[in-house]
């Protein structure tokens, strides 16, 4: 694995974040990895190396940096147990729409003071509670993101004011979103709120919904792991970034 750590500085203070890269010798093209509301673990490095692997330098960010600290979660342990449970709702609950707008201002900055690093639009993919940051700075930051991925993401389109699907029309890159059929977090009516916004705002966009796929389907360490729908979002991945990174 060719995890690297780094501190990036932010508004608030510092977030730890690994950045992977693949063989060989670059420069190649970013993508900031939004994690799930479960946290930074093993898990989600080898998804971000996997990603790196196909040629692109990933960094993978701590949201939860101000918590000054936590303990690495185990996902089945978490969804058993009250407490845990009560902390993780808490946690996701601290990521306001101005943090995450905030926080991805210096992931933007630090890519591009890297070597490593071609170009200055990038890539993003989020998956949970990274689904729903994931577009919500795709929208902030119009000329960063070439492309913007959201896999079994929630809160994409709802009735509150920071809802993603009312920030959408700052979007200059593709969007694809994939959803499970089985997920209250991302509705049929959702998922058509949505991609009512992204055409109104003439953004190119896929937003589609994944049969016999839960929420969670895309992380390996989550109880709700899909080896097909999994695959299938990486196929999705690969040519959403295989062509709008590609230049």
């Amino acid at each position: 694995m060719s995890r690297t750590d780094v501190v990036i500085k932010t508004r608030d203070g510092n977030c730890p974040a690994s950045l992977f890269t693949p063989a060989g010798t670059g420069p190649w093209p970013a993508v900031v990895f939004y994690m799930d509301g479960l946290g930074i673990r093993p898990a989600l490095w080898d998804m971000a190396q996997q990603l790196a692997d196909t040629g692109y330098v990933v960094l993978l960010p701590d949201l939860y940096y101000r918590e000054g600290g936590y303990e690495q979660m185990v996902p089945a342990e978490v969804f058993a147990d009250p407490k845990q449970m009560e902390n993780l709702i808490r946690m996701i609950g601290t990521l306001s729409r101005d943090r995450k707008v905030s926080d991805s201002a210096a992931f933007i900055e630090f890519l591009k003071g890297r070597e490593e690093v071609k170009g200055e639009r990038f890539g993003g993919t989020g998956y949970c509670m990274g689904g729903n940051v994931a577009l919500t700075v795709a929208g902030e930051y119009k000329g960063a993101f070439a492309a913007i991925a959201s896999f079994h993401g929630g809160g994409l389109a709802t009735d509150q004011p920071d809802s993603p699907h009312l920030f959408v029309k700052g979007i200059t890159g593709r969007v694809y979103v994939a959803g499970a059929v089985e997920d209250a977090h991302f509705t049929d009516a959702q998922k058509a709120e949505l991609g009512k916004a992204l055409s109104v705002a003439g953004v190119e966009h896929i937003v589609e919904t994944y049969a016999g796929a839960h929420h969670g389907f895309a992380v390996p360490d989550h109880p709700a792991f899909n080896v097909e729908a999994a695959e299938r979002h990486h196929q999705a991945l690969a040519k959403l970034f295989g062509e709008a990174l590609a230049a």
